[in-house]
């Protein structure tokens, strides 16, 4: 075993030094790396790979800058399924971010991607709910989704309990 370790402790240094050694600028393997990446957004239409380009182009992050192309990224890949889009549409239409607050459309966004048990996407619908949007007719859902969650973490299992005591208040008999 400690041979094994040793052997994989030199491993990660060998690789970056041959990375350093290669032919190919730093400059030269990003501009690949986003060809490849844009590809896969476009040509295949793998949805964490659209959700990335358009996080990419949304936040200038090794392309120029393109707001409007970055949430269309974002929103093939949510019509795709993906949780985390859709989970990072219906926050930044909860807030406003690169598009315009729409609580409609951020209730849309998070109820999906909290059918799929995204956690952030629970807590931010309940958030909306418990501050009056939607309707009661969804707050069943929303109550069997976090009831259901799986969590280790004793502070957001306490957060759950504390949200899930919160919707049963608002819930019709």
């Amino acid at each position: 075993m400690q041979l094994l370790f040793s052997h994989s402790v030199l491993l990660l240094p060998l690789m970056t030094f041959s990375l350093l050694m290669s032919s190919n600028s730093l400059a030269e393997e990003t501009a690949a790396a986003v060809q490849d990446i844009e590809a896969r957004a476009n040509k295949m239409a793998l949805p964490s790979y659209q959700f990335l380009y358009g996080d990419m182009l949304a936040y200038n992050v090794c392309v120029d800058r393109d707001v409007e192309l970055g949430v269309y990224y974002m929103q093939k890949a949510a019509e795709q399924g993906l949780a985390a889009a859709l989970e990072q549409l219906g926050r930044y239409y909860d807030i406003g971010r690169l598009v315009q607050q729409d609580k409609a459309m951020a209730i849309t966004y998070l109820r999906e991607a909290s059918s799929q048990g995204n956690l952030k996407a629970q807590f931010r619908l309940v958030k909306l709910f418990n501050q009056g949007y939607d309707s009661p007719r969804d707050f069943e859902d929303m109550y069997r989704w976090l009831f259901n969650t799986k969590v280790a973490d004793a502070n957001t299992h306490r957060k759950i309990e504390r949200l899930l005591a919160q919707l049963a208040e608002k819930m019709p008999a």
